[in-house]
């Protein structure tokens, strides 16, 4: 299992500048042996500089205690054991305190100079006592081993240590970078689940509002043809049975088709799984955000399939059996668009032509179809109504929905949706999207 930093830093206990008990109890017990070692090396410094016992056994006691600071102040323990040396005083505090230095965050001049100045000390201090005991008759040996002593000893307490701190901080390096990425990879992780359920909630909501675009397209088209036929049977029921017949018969129709409608899309929405499809996140860590967009998009338009332009004349032919005084111009030649593109000009002249129902019934209207090179662009436009309470009387309501749900699919595909009133008095709804 890997340790995290937030992990590493919960598990600092240790007093002052120690991260661990464990580190300081080892400090510690490292101080008292070197403490000890140079109190006793003391006694015979004591002897051979002239001074009581009593002075050199508390020099050495408080110069192996320094020891003790060996993590926070690796170079003051390096040049106490480097001063102490020639005392042949503190041994072990020289390797521990080269092995701390090598270990930790420095820069590598400064302990290649600092080891370079135990390794001169002690082969100086190594050479002086050899020739001395030479001398005195205690080695006879020849001239060659003094030199020889004096570099082994100085090799020997210097490179080991020396070598195993290199090795040790490097590893404790490459381990700290190892946590620091892994740390780095779990708040990426993170980010990237926070995103992906923010783009499943954006492609929920998404869906939702297609969906709510189409209910609203198709049940108040038809069901705004109804009442106004319904409103018609009502009024020639009994002056023209047979136009009254006719009448009835469109309402069935109407209401048939409507329901058909409603069938399928909410046989989509059972089924679920295109929903599901489209409201899956795309995984944001293989691709970008403008593809998990594309992606979603295209998922999106498996969902519902809408009408074509191939159905334009038909809409107009129901509102002109609704009473309505409608005409259709189309100009330039017909092609196919995409799928998107189809359904958006169809939605569009069939929310303008439910408005002109709901708000001016009775009123001449013009639908105009354009198809040019590069976009494709619509217009309905209805004079003044000769009655302004027709629509009240009809009793359709409006929920304001129809131009704002025009314009964001419009705008959606990258077109411009213009709507507003006339000069006459009438209303125009005008919409151009691209051919894409």
């Amino acid at each position: 299992m890997t340790t995290t930093g937030e992990d590493r830093a919960r598990a600092l206990t240790g007093p002052w500048w120690w991260e661990r008990r464990r580190g300081a109890a080892l400090d510690g017990a490292l101080a008292l042996v070197s403490a000890v070692e140079c109190g006793a090396e003391g006694v015979p410094f004591a002897r051979d500089a002239g001074v009581p016992l009593s002075v050199g056994i508390v020099f050495g006691l408080l110069a192996g205690a320094v020891l003790l600071v060996r993590r926070k102040w690796p170079v003051v323990v390096v040049l106490v054991a480097i001063a102490i040396t020639p005392a042949q005083m503190g041994f072990l505090m020289g390797i521990v305190g080269l092995y701390t230095l090598a270990a930790c965050e420095l820069p590598r001049r400064i302990i290649v100079a600092l080891a370079g100045m135990s390794l001169v000390g002690t082969m100086i201090v190594t050479f002086v006592r050899v020739r001395q005991d030479m001398a005195r008759g205690d080695l006879t040996l020849g001239d060659w081993f003094v030199p020889f002593a004096a570099v082994t000893t100085s090799l020997g307490l210097t490179a080991p240590p020396l070598l195993l701190g290199l090795y040790v901080g490097a590893r404790r390096r490459l381990m700290e970078s190892l946590r620091e990425r892994a740390d780095s990879l779990e708040r990426e992780l993170q980010l990237l689940a926070e995103r992906a359920e923010e783009r499943a909630e954006w492609a929920r909501g998404e869906e939702r509002t297609r969906i709510a675009r189409e209910m609203h397209d198709v049940v108040a088209h038809r069901v705004s043809l109804m009442v106004v036929h319904a409103a018609a049977l009502q009024a020639v029921a009994r002056k023209d049975p047979e136009k009254a017949v006719r009448n009835a018969a469109l309402v069935g129709d109407m209401g048939r088709q409507a329901l058909t409608e409603l069938r399928e899309m909410l046989g989509v929405l059972r089924s679920g799984d295109a929903v599901r499809r489209a409201a899956e996140p795309v995984p944001l860590a293989a691709v970008g955000v403008a593809a998990a967009e594309a992606a979603s998009r295209a998922a999106a338009e498996e969902v519902l399939d809408g009408p074509s332009l191939a159905e334009l004349e038909e809409l107009v032919g129901q509102s002109a059996q609704a009473g309505m005084v409608v005409a259709l111009s189309v100009e330039g030649e017909a092609r196919s668009y995409a799928a998107e593109v189809e359904q958006t000009a169809y939605r569009v002249v069939q929310e303008a032509l439910t408005n002109v129902h709901k708000h001016a019934a009775g009123a001449r209207t013009i639908v105009r179809l354009a198809h040019r090179r590069a976009e494709i662009a619509m217009q309905v436009e209805n004079e003044s109504p000769p009655e302004v309470a027709s629509a009240s009387a009809a009793g359709l309501p409006s929920g304001g929905n129809g131009l704002l749900g025009m314009r964001e699919r419009v705008l959606a595909l990258g077109g411009v949706f213009v709507s507003g009133p006339t000069e006459k008095g009438g209303f125009r709804v005008s919409a151009v999207i691209p051919a894409v």
